[in-house]
């Protein structure tokens, strides 16, 4: 281990993992809004991008409030973004049934949760592995 990694952070993006897990939570936050303004959509299930976002920026914002609990924050905003990942896969049950993108913007709410989902998870794995290599 070099002296060099130990003063480093992990960044996203050129953001520590916290405030990328927090700028993610708004990203979603806004996604479910705006797609439920543009669609003209009554049904609360448009909004679950902002309702899995609001965690993530709640145990984000608490990891940069307390970062004596980093560790156990972090891991909570993970599992978070496994829910989001996994709730993007739904969007493989229509293209199996043939009937994808019937509702559009379900769909693409879907394919975002799945794809953002991802990079996030890879993201915050990647974060994990370097803090793990990094730890005196």
């Amino acid at each position: 281990m070099d002296n060099e990694n130990l003063n480093k952070e992990f960044k996203v993006l050129n953001l520590t993992i916290e405030k990328f897990s927090l700028t993610y939570g708004f990203f979603l936050i806004l996604w479910g809004v705006v797609i439920s303004f543009i669609s003209g959509s009554s049904s609360a299930t448009s909004y679950i991008p902002s309702f899995l976002g609001l965690p993530l920026i709640i145990f984000s914002y608490l990891t940069i409030k307390f970062p004596s609990k980093k560790k156990l924050f972090m891991h909570i905003v993970v599992i978070f973004g496994l829910v989001i990942f996994l709730g993007g896969l739904d969007v493989i049950r229509s293209l199996i049934g043939g009937y994808a993108f019937e509702n559009f913007w379900a769909d693409i709410s879907k394919t975002m949760m799945l794809l953002t989902g991802l990079y996030f998870l890879v993201q915050c794995v990647r974060s994990f592995v370097f803090a793990r290599k990094n730890r005196e």
